[in-house]
């Protein structure tokens, strides 16, 4: 809305927006004044028509920005009501930063016959920012993000963090160590995220902490450093990431704080996506001894759980949770038809007869069991069942 506003500044053009998380009633006296260009968002403008306050029959333009947002965000539903209530006769504008197959596939339903035009490679990083890595556990990241902020030479800081818990766990660490920042994330209410951009666009607070759906849309300026608390497992995001620093030709510092865990693999797949090394800062106490990453390594990545407990596979076991006999790659009896045989030579064959359970010399026959029901009604012979040795509860038959 702040762009529009500067851009319609001397232009004859009336703007209005509406959004969700406060009262309708400003945003509908500012609609009854009619308006030339509406900013909104799908939630609140849905709301707005069906309480018949708002038509969008005379509709000529539309621009659906922050399309890969919106559909993370799950508005997909949404959007496409808001397309119904519009005429069929109009232009249509789509932007998203990024154009995974999602987006194409909405932007077909959306669009007919549209041109495409792409700005800028999302792998390619400002030449002005500066980017370092850092090896640290994830237990020592908030003393390590402490001793960064504490620079001189950091102003302004941008902190990313994957989820919106973990925002607001960095802001209160933050806190108690004499550092003032604020969080912004989907569970904020807009006064609240308009507040904490506000008081970090004035220098009240130099530390904004953000989630990447969060910080869509964020333009400061003068942000010195941005630090990746947490590294996204989107080699894309990082890039938007960095983004917020550098600009304008000005110079800026982005930082990546990698643990030993599953973020090496994440930041492997960045290096190789901006092609380029990141260089390694290691003048820190809580500096992890481990290889560097470079673009071109070819290390394998971290195997998930089950391989890395020694490439243990998942036992293969029968019905009722026994472990099937002969291993991996032996037929099984029950298809080919073929009696179920001990493995031990002589032993007899364990399964049930018309005659009921097969009994041995010296075994007794179980109690409560009826004759003729030594397996699951309906069990078929071979199977996997009988597989297993039966065990014996009397003296052991001579010769076995």
């Amino acid at each position: 809305d702040d762009n529009v506003k500067a851009y319609a500044k001397n232009a004859k053009v009336r703007t209005a927006l509406i959004f969700g998380g406060v009262s309708q009633h400003k945003q509908v006296a500012q609609l009854r004044k009619g308006a030339d260009v509406l900013v909104a968002t799908p939630g609140r403008l849905l709301d707005l028509c069906n309480q018949g306050l708002l038509s969008l029959e005379w509709i000529e333009f539309l621009v659906l920005d922050e399309a890969d947002t919106m559909l993370d965000m799950g508005f997909i539903h949404d959007i496409r009501r808001v397309m119904a209530m519009l005429p069929e006769k109009r232009q249509s504008l789509f932007f998203s930063a990024t154009m995974p197959e999602s987006i194409v596939k909405l932007s077909k339903t959306i669009l007919t016959d549209p041109i495409r035009v792409e700005v800028a490679r999302v792998s390619s990083a400002a030449e002005t920012v500066e980017q370092r890595m850092m090896f640290v556990s994830q237990g020592a990241k908030r003393d390590l993000l402490v001793q960064l902020l504490n620079q001189p030479e950091v102003e302004t800081a941008l902190v990313f963090t994957r989820t919106k818990y973990g925002a607001d766990k960095v802001v209160r660490y933050l806190k108690k160590n004499n550092i003032r920042g604020e969080a912004i994330h989907g569970n904020k209410s807009q006064p609240q995220r308009e507040k904490a951009m506000n008081a970090f666009r004035k220098g009240k607070i130099r530390v904004l902490v953000a989630t990447d759906i969060a910080a869509r849309g964020i333009d400061v300026e003068g942000v010195s450093h941005v630090i990746n608390f947490e590294i996204p497992n989107i080699s894309e995001t990082y890039v938007h990431r960095i983004g917020r620093t550098g600009r304008a030709g000005r110079e800026g510092v982005a930082i990546s704080m990698v643990n030993e865990g599953d973020e090496r693999n994440y930041m492997r797949d960045i290096v190789r996506l901006i092609k380029r090394d990141i260089p390694l800062k290691k003048d820190h106490q809580w500096h992890l001894d481990l290889p560097e990453i470079k673009a071109d390594s070819k290390t394998h990545k971290v195997p998930k759980e089950a391989d890395a407990q020694g490439g243990k596979q998942p036992s293969q076991k029968g019905r009722g949770g026994q472990r099937k006999r002969g291993g991996q790659g032996q037929p099984s009896n029950r298809r080919s038809g073929q009696k179920n045989v001990s493995r031990r030579e002589g032993h007899r064959e364990a399964r049930p007869n018309q005659d009921g359970r097969p009994k041995r010399e010296g075994r007794p026959n179980r109690e409560g069991r009826p004759q003729g029901e030594g397996s699951q009604q309906g069990r078929p012979s071979g199977s996997r069942r009988w597989k297993k040795k039966p065990k014996f509860r009397g003296p052991k038959p001579p010769g076995s």
